[in-house]
């Protein structure tokens, strides 16, 4: 039968291997040492150094540890260099606790708001089966972060530190999942009783009430008011008293969200370039900023992004961080490895081609605080701010190749005042409405 492997293709299968040496070589090292140690490479090493023509002078590494935060470690780590500018501080840290806290609560309710608009559809349906896979997991999008900012402000991490669930969140998010699936349940149970929205977004504020106690016991309830005492570089003593978040924020970051945008490159057939998307279902904060993306050339990402770090501001950016890229040397590049000439084999899929087909998607946020520029002033490596803690890299900072960029790296998020006239145009656009399942949709973690 032809849809069996047979003995015969086993026994030609093992004489093909058998019959190369250099299989046999490879076998011995990748036995011994790993795929990763085996096909890492030498060149990728002396080729990406951690020098830049442009860099950001940036604070602290900082750690989002067994946490599916990046996406607010790299805005928080954007904003706090407008604090250590206007307070003269040599490193600051913002509260990753704080907007993590809101985050989940506002999740809740977003979560719950559209099992109620989707009180009409079969459970088996693929949309109620997309909103019950994952209802307020850890990751985000740089919209949904705006949105938490523009309502709660943010403190200082000694006015809200991080605790046990904030570090390691995976028991946190287990208790909340389970019960914001039982209160789906609820919704769902009640529905057939009565068409009433009113009497569902009742029982939705008790279902909220008791989140908020959940969120409270395991990360400690939000600060009203900053308080904040440091010595700056040039060790006078600064003290900022009772202010809310929302004015710290105001006074000491100031950063207009309105003003920031995501650009994407998305190569699909189904997303041409030019135009603007959203995504069914992405959001947070209700009532909140949308979620909306640019799709752009990934040469003009670049220079948006090169704009922005020569007036001295650093980029948040979203790439598939997992992909040719290692840990221990802080190298994400193409010729990191050689995986072909150690499995005799390529991997020739383009970036279309990984997105259409669920081989790479946006998965971690990060900082772009450097690049350097060629004789041509063209880029051919840039400077990565990571949140896993200075045990990785060069002390916390990875280095980027030009190429891996052109590969991996999904979005960037850019003040407006970078962009040239016609991209400003093309934000006008009104966005297309992507499904809830599509690539575009998945969030930093």
């Amino acid at each position: 039968m032809k849809n069996l492997i047979t003995n015969e293709q086993l026994k030609k299968f093992q004489e093909n291997f058998n019959s190369c040496d250099k299989n046999l070589v490879a076998q011995n090292a990748v036995v011994n040492n790993g795929i990763i140690k085996s096909a890492r490479t030498m060149k990728s090493t002396v080729t990406n150094t951690h020098q830049y023509s442009i860099e950001i002078k940036t604070g602290d590494i900082t750690n989002q540890k067994l946490s599916g935060r990046c996406w607010m470690f790299a805005a928080l780590n954007v904003m706090r260099l407008e604090i250590m500018d206007k307070l003269n501080l040599e490193t600051f840290e913002l509260s990753q606790a704080y907007p993590f806290f809101w985050d989940k609560l506002e999740k809740s309710n977003h979560f719950l708001e559209n099992i109620i608009d989707t009180i009409d559809l079969p459970l088996d349906s693929r949309e109620v089966a997309f909103l019950l896979t994952d209802p307020l997991g850890d990751g985000g999008q740089w919209d949904m972060f705006a949105s938490l900012i523009d309502k709660y402000g943010v403190v200082p991490k000694t006015s809200m530190p991080e605790s046990f669930s904030s570090s390691q969140s995976k028991y946190m998010d287990n208790l909340l999942t389970k019960k914001l699936r039982e209160f789906a349940v609820l919704i769902r149970e009640k529905s057939k009783e009565t068409n009433d929205i009113c009497l569902l977004r009742s029982l939705k504020e008790e279902m909220l009430d008791s989140i908020y106690r959940i969120l409270a016991i395991c990360l400690g309830e939000p600060p009203k008011t900053v308080k904040l005492e440091i010595k700056d570089k040039d060790d006078k003593f600064v003290r900022i008293n009772d202010i809310t978040p929302q004015e710290f924020y105001s006074k000491y970051v100031d950063m207009d969200m309105s003003e920031y945008v995501s650009l994407i490159n998305a190569p699909t057939s189904d997303k041409p370039y030019y135009n603007t998307y959203t995504v069914k279902y992405l959001g947070n904060v209700q009532g909140g900023n949308p979620v909306k993306y640019l799709n752009l050339p990934i040469d003009e990402l670049k220079q948006a992004a090169i704009k922005q770090m020569k007036d001295g501001k650093a980029v948040w950016f979203g790439s598939d961080v997992g992909q040719s890229s290692d840990k221990e040397t802080g190298i994400m590049a193409l010729d990191i490895y050689d995986f072909n000439n150690l499995f005799s084999t390529t991997f020739p899929m383009t970036k279309a081609q990984r997105l259409d087909y669920g081989e790479s998607l946006m998965t971690h946020a990060m900082v772009l605080s450097g690049v350097n520029l060629n004789e041509d002033a063209q880029p051919n490596k840039w400077r990565v701010e990571n949140s896993w803690g200075d045990a990785h890299g060069n002390k916390g900072y990875f280095v980027m190749s030009d190429d891996w960029f052109n590969e991996y790296t999904y979005q960037i998020v850019v003040n407006k005042k970078y962009l040239t006239k016609k991209q400003l145009e093309l934000l006008e656009k009104e966005p297309i409405v992507l499904k809830p399942w599509d690539p575009m949709g998945s969030l930093a973690l």
